[in-house]
């Protein structure tokens, strides 16, 4: 029960305020710019960009590589880890600052690499709001490195809370936009929110007292063996960056509204996967790295045991509840002022697709950090590079095969099938490395939750036939409300002790 503790409950209040702060920051730029545009279609792939730049060459390797380092360096250095950390804080400004003007030149190159599906004006639009968005590449580094740096220390409030602080000042700058339809402010306005959110974590890593110092020369920190270990991160992180460039890429060929509808369902569906398997993995890295340097193998198993079968007990009913409802919520969240009545039921399938993800890929994850925190990153990365074959195959066969306009539908299945198989593939390595992985407690947690899952869809597709063609948003509530308690009892009928588990977590929260 470790594994859930204070710090877990305190960071998944944060990302879940957060997350909903960035669902309602969707919806308001969902009504500022239309759903199905071509305008807010050009916006969103733009505003992946800097994500997709900073993942790849940083990103990845904040949880693998720059984690374990940290706390090793705490624990074993003089000066508890200082002079390192400034070090590497040091080199990730230096080298992201360089990387942030290389995007600025080749941004056209970036836009048609994601979207080549855009017509010339949506092109064009899209390169100017991405000469905008990419210096965020440097916000989102120095946010992301000062809370690794806190994480270490046991601050985990900033980090988790910062996010808010950007939807916030987004959603602010979306509503002017309704009243001014200034393009400049909205830009501008983007950027301004990734650079408060990084503002926030520096100022509180400032006042919890550590020396925030930049070194010219940040020799000294074993960059070789940096490079040695970030390099498989890399490959990892080229897989995961290359799914989602063809995820892309293939929605922009559904025409207007594809990549809107694949990026909103995307953005529902990582909701629930922040708030509980994210924040787990947050919580329980450093706890895994310290395990790993004291060589204790046995607490690595039980901890990554007792965070997938609580994760899958969590969210097996809001995976069904994402497959049952998948249309009703979509017309619920956003089939509102001059939004395209078919793209909002597009979102909807897409959406329903990505609930048969949601479970694969949340276990998927959490296992990955027992590689990263035994420091192996060449394991995940293999794996996670098989993951992304499967996936970008998925989504070529979803373009050769569907219809135009369904062809965005075949993106959240080809996600389904690769994490499942990688999840698979997680379970037999890790086995194999520690002689065990608690495999009976993890199968019958898995029976039996597939089974509660099994009654609770039931009870759900129940309530949404009677329901007929009423209001959506009380078909959603009815709908997930008889579900929810069809789970429950069906729960409390197989004895699935982690779903009591959370519930007792939940109601014990400060």
């Amino acid at each position: 029960m470790a594994t859930i503790g204070p710090a877990g409950k305190r960071m998944a209040l944060a990302t879940l305020a957060s997350r909903v702060a960035g669902f309602v920051r969707v919806l308001v730029l969902t009504a500022a710019l239309g759903l199905g545009t071509r305008l807010l279609d050009a916006y969103n792939v733009a505003n992946t960009l800097p994500n997709a730049v900073y993942e790849l060459l940083i990103g990845g390797a904040m949880a693998s590589v720059v984690v374990p380092l940290l706390t090793r360096a705490a624990l074993t250095d003089p000066d508890h880890g200082v002079r390192y950390t400034q070090r590497l804080l040091s080199l990730l400004v230096y080298g992201l600052g360089a990387i942030t003007v290389l995007a600025l030149l080749v941004a056209p190159w970036l836009v048609d690499l994601y979207a080549p599906g855009f017509s010339a004006g949506q092109r064009e639009l899209a390169v100017v709001f991405s000469r905008y968005f990419l210096p965020q590449i440097l916000f989102y580094g120095v946010s992301a490195t000062a809370g690794a740096i806190l994480t270490i220390r046991g601050r985990f409030a900033a980090p988790a809370w910062a996010p808010l602080l950007n939807s916030l000042v987004v959603i602010g700058v979306g509503l002017l936009f309704m009243l001014t339809r200034s393009f400049p402010l909205l830009a501008i306005g983007t950027t301004a929110g990734v650079f408060a959110q990084t503002a926030l974590v520096v100022w509180a890593l400032a006042r919890s007292g550590f020396p925030i110092r930049l070194h010219l020369d940040p020799r000294g920190i074993a960059i070789r063996r940096i490079a040695g270990l970030a390099g498989w991160v890399l490959l990892s992180v080229l897989g995961a960056q290359a799914l989602l460039a063809a995820a892309t890429r293939v929605a922009s060929l559904s025409g207007p509204g594809g990549v809107t509808a694949y990026q909103n369902a995307l953005a529902i569906f990582q909701v629930p996967f922040a708030v509980i398997a994210l924040s787990l993995m947050t919580a329980m890295l450093p706890r895994l790295s310290r395990s790993a340097l004291r060589r204790d193998h046995q607490r690595i198993v039980r901890d990554l045991s007792l965070a997938v079968r609580v994760t899958v007990a969590v969210l097996a009913p809001v995976a069904v509840a994402m497959v049952v409802l998948g249309r009703p919520i979509a017309a619920v969240l956003f089939d509102h002022g001059s939004s395209s009545a078919g793209t909002v039921r597009l979102l909807g399938t897409v959406l329903a697709g990505f609930g048969l993800a949601l479970v694969p890929f949340s276990a998927y994850s959490i296992l990955q950090r027992g590689f990263y925190a035994l420091q192996d990153t060449r394991t995940p990365a293999l794996i996670s590079a098989g993951v992304a074959a499967t996936g970008i195959a998925g989504c070529a066969v979803a373009g050769f095969l569907l219809p135009a306009e369904s062809i965005v539908v075949g993106i959240p299945v080809s996600y389904a099938v690769a994490y499942a198989l990688g999840l698979v593939a997680t379970l037999l390595v890790l086995r194999r490395r520690f002689g065990w992985i608690d495999g009976r407690r993890l199968m019958r947690t898995h029976l039996r939750v597939s089974l509660a899952a099994a009654a609770g869809a039931g009870c759900a597709v129940l309530a949404l036939t009677l329901s007929g063609t009423a209001i959506p948003l009380l078909t959603v509530v009815a709908a997930a409300g008889v579900g929810a308690l069809g789970y429950l009892a069906a729960a409390r009928l197989l004895h699935i002790a982690e779903v009591r588990l959370a519930l007792i977590t939940v109601s014990r929260a400060p």
